[in-house]
């Protein structure tokens, strides 16, 4: 099976495209849900990390309540990095430029996440497995780990065109600004090619070409457990509830095998 051509995404390297990403990834269920998780535990891996928002928050909030909880981000995207160093919090992380699916700290860690559907751009199986054996090399003997990845059968990206897509949003630095998607689907593969769009109020138009694969469930079970690790939970959802084949998410909450 061959993913379409990869592409470049300037949505993670654009300084400018960047600055909007927290508008689409902000404090959702998935960064609520984790930070949670993430309380009391000695050290957190957050791969993927972005532009460090969930990373910087159980930072900080371990830095408030004195727990001294080592929190390390890894992601290969300088630009989202630079917001990230910058960030309230950020201080209290190291920040890592690399790939999740080779990079090795020599270090083991209590909780390992990756939100956002980052996962999803791990366009292959050798991409995904290489990314969870990285969650496998470490983890601690009694660590979790946790991610998400949109259920194909939901076919979110049906919603991604034009029309549909069609939004403003509120910046910061741009006020309202327009936006919106369009979307390509590879069946055999499952990989979606994506525009994002956003055109300022002067006029100039910004965007982006992403990827993102759906993979089924089974598929990713069996991955999961050729890295070495297991699941104790299969969620449907951020709130809890369990995995259907219906579930809009596929999110495994596990630990080594």
């Amino acid at each position: 099976m061959t993913a379409p051509v990869k592409v470049s995404d300037a949505l993670y390297h654009d300084l400018r495209l960047a600055d909007f990403y927290d508008l689409d990834n902000g404090w959702y269920d998935d960064t609520r849900t984790c930070l949670k998780l993430a309380q009391g535990v000695a050290s957190v891996l957050d791969l993927g990390c972005g532009t460090g928002l969930l990373a910087s928050a159980i930072a900080k909030e371990g830095a408030i309540a004195q727990s001294g909880a080592r929190v390390t981000g890894v992601d290969p995207a300088p630009a989202m990095l630079d917001i990230a160093r910058r960030r309230e919090g950020g201080t209290f992380v190291t920040w890592v430029e690399g790939d999740g699916r080779s990079v090795r700290l020599n270090e083991r860690f209590d909780f390992i996440l990756m939100t956002g559907h980052a996962f999803q751009c791990l366009l292959t199986d050798a991409d995904q497995l290489a990314l969870l054996k990285t969650i496998a090399a470490h983890l601690t003997p009694t660590g979790r780990f946790i991610f998400d990845s949109r259920n194909p059968k939901g076919r979110e990206w049906l919603e991604w065109s034009p029309k549909d897509s069609h939004r403003f949003v509120t910046h910061p630095k741009h006020g309202r600004v327009e936006s919106w998607n369009d979307y390509a689907y590879d069946e055999p593969s499952g990989v979606v090619t994506y525009g994002t769009y956003y055109r300022l109020s002067d006029g100039d138009l910004l965007a982006a070409k992403s990827q993102i694969r759906f993979s089924p469930q089974e598929n990713l079970a069996r991955l999961i457990a050729e890295a070495g690790l297991t699941v104790d939970h299969w969620m449907g959802d951020w709130q809890g509830g369990n995995y259907a084949p219906d579930s809009k998410e596929i999110i495994p909450l596990g630990r080594l095998r």
